[in-house]
């Protein structure tokens, strides 16, 4: 079953030429087919592909370019319209970064808040923006925070 489709922006089609311009969107789809996802529009210029098989990377559900992936079957990722948002903002970021290059700048910031934090969320500016309770995330803690 296809879920309603979402409508698009003047913001949102600009978003989607610009990530299939940088190739994000084309290196999403190639990812969630090679993992063996099903893929479905779901409006807005983004997919999102349920039933990936490969254990990296473990998250409930990821991004890259407009194209959100998850483990999870396609009606569980229905079911999250909060976690969907999140994910939607991780594909305006990868507009903002000129798409392909967004993965090292993530990865950089996936270290910082490691250093900071001792968990990949907390610090890491992506996530922060993408609104960590959205994605499922505990409030930003510290190392230092925790010691008692």
């Amino acid at each position: 079953m296809t879920s309603e489709r979402l409508p698009h922006t003047p913001w949102t089609r600009l978003r989607t030429v610009v990530n299939w311009i940088n190739l994000s969107t084309a290196l999403g789809l190639l990812i969630a087919t090679v993992g063996g996802a099903e893929v479905e529009r779901r409006g807005r210029g983004t997919y999102i592909a349920g039933g990936y098989r490969w254990r990296f990377p473990a998250a409930s559900a990821f991004t890259v370019g407009s194209v959100i992936t998850s483990s999870h079957q396609l009606d569980w990722l229905r079911e999250r319209p909060v976690l969907l948002q999140h994910e939607d903002r991780h594909c305006t970021q990868y507009g903002f970064c000129v798409g392909i290059l967004m993965l090292p700048l993530y990865l950089l910031a996936v270290g910082v808040s490691y250093a900071i934090a001792g968990d990949h969320s907390s610090y890491n500016p992506f996530e922060r923006l993408a609104n960590l309770s959205d994605g499922g995330y505990p409030p930003p803690t510290t190392r230092f925070s925790r010691i008692r």
